[in-house]
């Protein structure tokens, strides 16, 4: 069998990137052991900036996008996982250098590969996807220490994938969550996922004292790195733990040992590429029982393959709220 189908890729012509919609065949994917035909995948960071030509992200090209992908195996040599099966994709090499879920069929190892919840629609997993598995991850890491209900947490980049998802689960689990935004028309779409107070980014940064604030958080998610990350660990409570995920503003921050050594602070890193199958089984469990998924069409938007530049365009500015999916059929 060798079918042709649409893919997005990106090419490089002496220093200029483009993307275009190409006809592939399945002589193209790399040789492994499950074929599955994608039916959704979603818009990351990761995947714009593989877009867009980051090295750090993309070697070679041309290349397609596309760290998610949720589908239907078609071809298969691992009995577990039959012909038939719907399964989920997210993170380890897919859409970084394996051709990704910008397409209609990928091929990957079994080692990547999840069995998708029967509680959830390969749309929904697709809606959550990995900027709901670094949410999911970080706050199973803050609940090993801390208990979520009544908690005061900090969720910077509110209104972007990874941290409309987070407001809107630790809302759902009895958090008090200030949400952090640098988009002044976010504020009636955070109220909508459960936030109880909201903070411009600017506010947010002008009001920090440094090398200490006052204490006013016992838990934070922190997208956004940079100047934010640097005010974020000023405001903990003691006993504090702050979650970094992302670095959208800059991988540099600045700080002091006072948070860690007088507050007893703790900052965690959280990986949802490489994080094992049992880590991201956990939390797809979650999203299908105690987490729920009654917000997520209020979160997401739905895309073709032909719609999908503009809104690559829109996240490396800054200007997407919650999550894009992208259907593939």
């Amino acid at each position: 069998m060798n079918k042709s189908f649409k893919a997005l890729s990106t090419f490089l012509d002496t220093d200029t990137y483009s993307n275009k919609i190409i006809k592939k065949s399945l002589n193209d994917l790399p040789k492994n052991d499950i074929l599955i035909k994608v039916k959704y995948s979603s818009l990351n960071y990761k995947d714009a900036l593989s877009a867009t030509g980051s090295k750090g992200v993309t070697k070679f090209y041309p290349h397609t996008p596309g760290i998610d992908a949720a589908g239907i195996i078609e071809e298969s040599s691992i009995s577990s996982f039959p012909k038939g099966t719907e399964v989920i994709v997210t993170g380890y090499d897919l859409g970084m250098n394996t051709p990704g879920g910008f397409s209609q069929y990928i091929r990957v190892p079994h080692s990547w590969v999840i069995k998708c919840p029967s509680k959830l629609s390969l749309k929904e997993a697709m809606m959550i996807g990995t900027a709901g598995i670094t949410a999911g991850l970080s706050i199973n890491t803050i609940s090993q220490k801390l208990q979520i209900k009544n908690l005061h947490v900090l969720v910077s980049g509110a209104s972007g994938g990874v941290g409309s998802l987070a407001v809107n689960i630790l809302s759902s689990l009895g958090a008090s969550v200030t949400a952090v935004t640098g988009k002044d028309t976010s504020h009636e779409f955070l109220e909508s996922l459960g936030a109880s107070h909201i903070i411009s980014r600017s506010n947010f940064l002008k009001e920090t004292k440094f090398p200490l604030n006052k204490g006013i958080y016992d838990a934070a998610i922190d997208v956004v790195g940079g100047n934010v990350l640097s005010s974020i660990l000023a405001k903990m409570r003691y006993g504090g733990i702050v979650i970094a995920c992302g670095n959208v503003s800059s991988p540099k921050f600045k700080t002091t040992v006072f948070p860690f050594i007088l507050r007893g602070n703790s900052l965690i890193g959280i990986d949802s590429a490489e994080a094992s199958l049992d880590e991201k089984e956990s939390v797809w469990v979650n999203f299908s029982n105690k987490w729920g998924t009654t917000n997520l069409k209020k979160i997401c938007k739905i895309v073709n393959l032909e719609n999908l530049v503009p809104e690559i365009d829109k996240i490396l500015i800054g200007k997407q709220k919650g999550r894009v999916v992208v259907k593939l059929w």
